[in-house]
């Protein structure tokens, strides 16, 4: 029996098409994007000084929670930096010779707390400098606060952190043998974190209202500031999420996360001295945590474009963004 054609298309062959189209279009729109190899889950990873290593928290078939692991960007020399306790942000001295990490194990007696929940971060949280093998290991902080989201100058003359006192978060430096603990935030309304180093004077970190806390899609702004707690200036003025910046070697341009109704993470790029922002991802999926190379040729970020279907699991990818020149060289 032969159907007559009657110009119609069937509302689940229409919806499939229109979806096809869209993953196209996306896919389209990045630049050149691939998924690191080997690291089966994990998240926040930062370039070594010479960009062909990545320090980060990941899991393995034989961790119980997140330990502090390098690799290089091929997914190859797979090294675990830690065993005990649970680890967090972590990061390379700019001389490649050492490396320093958040971790929980010298206070196991402690409530294991939540690294993803601010009002119930791990208390006990310490910092800790080791050679690129986990040894030679030095503690760099000694309370039962809340002591992470740590990185170095360029120049390598001080550790920058956020800790948490009663709450409240503020953000810290120290020197590379965790002397001269110093505070450089005293927010009362603002909860201040996720700090880098623009140069070896110059700041940029997010920070939300504590009034807005622990509510999904909590709004975030992003600021810089001199090291010495000076000329704070707010970068990004709507009231959506702005979070995760990290700058680009040029001085002059950061990468940071914007959430896009409903619920969509996607990776922007912006100017310092415009204010121009492009959007780097197209995927209705998580992608965050970015960070570019220190050459500025690759950018770094996790996502879960590609995991199993009720799968959240986070793992790294690269993107070739060597056309946009971040590089020292263009500043």
């Amino acid at each position: 029996m032969k159907h007559k054609f009657t110009g119609k298309i069937p509302m689940m062959v229409f919806i499939i098409a229109i979806m096809t189209i869209n993953i196209q279009a996306q896919k389209e729109n990045e630049f050149r994007t691939w998924e690191i190899p080997n690291v089966e889950e994990g998240a926040e990873f930062y370039f070594s000084p010479d960009g062909k290593s990545m320090i980060g928290n990941a899991k393995f078939d034989s961790d119980k929670v997140h330990q502090v692991y390098t690799f290089t960007i091929e997914g190859k020399n797979i090294v675990k930096i830690n065993n005990a306790g649970e680890d967090a942000c972590s990061f390379y001295f700019p001389d490649g010779k050492r490396l320093i990490y958040t971790s929980t194990k010298d206070h196991l007696e402690l409530s294991k707390g939540n690294y993803s929940d601010p009002k119930n971060y791990p208390q006990g949280a310490e910092l800790y400098s080791c050679d690129l093998d986990g040894s030679n290991v030095q503690r760099l902080t000694n309370n039962k606060n809340y002591d992470a989201e740590v990185s170095v100058s360029p120049n390598g003359k001080w550790i920058l952190f956020s800790r948490q006192i009663d709450g409240m978060l503020d953000l810290w430096k120290m020197r590379p043998d965790g002397s001269e603990q110093t505070q450089i935030t005293f927010t009362k309304e603002w909860q201040e974190g996720g700090a880098f180093f623009i140069d070896n004077k110059t700041i940029i970190f997010r920070a939300w209202d504590i009034k807005d806390q622990a509510q999904r899609g909590m709004p975030m702004s992003i600021f810089t500031i001199n090291a010495d707690g000076s000329d704070r200036k707010r970068i990004t003025s709507d009231t959506g999420t702005n979070w995760a910046p990290h700058p680009a070697p040029d001085g002059e341009h950061f990468v940071f996360v914007k959430v896009l109704p409903p619920h969509n993470y996607e990776i922007y790029l912006m100017s310092l001295k415009t204010g121009e922002q492009t959007r780097l991802t197209y995927n209705d999926t998580f992608d965050g945590f970015p960070v570019i190379s220190p050459d500025g040729m690759l950018l770094s970020f996790d996502s879960n474009r590609d995991a199993k279907s009720g799968e959240k699991k986070l793992r790294p990818y690269l993107m070739d963004i060597s056309s946009l020149k971040l590089g020292s060289k263009n500043k």
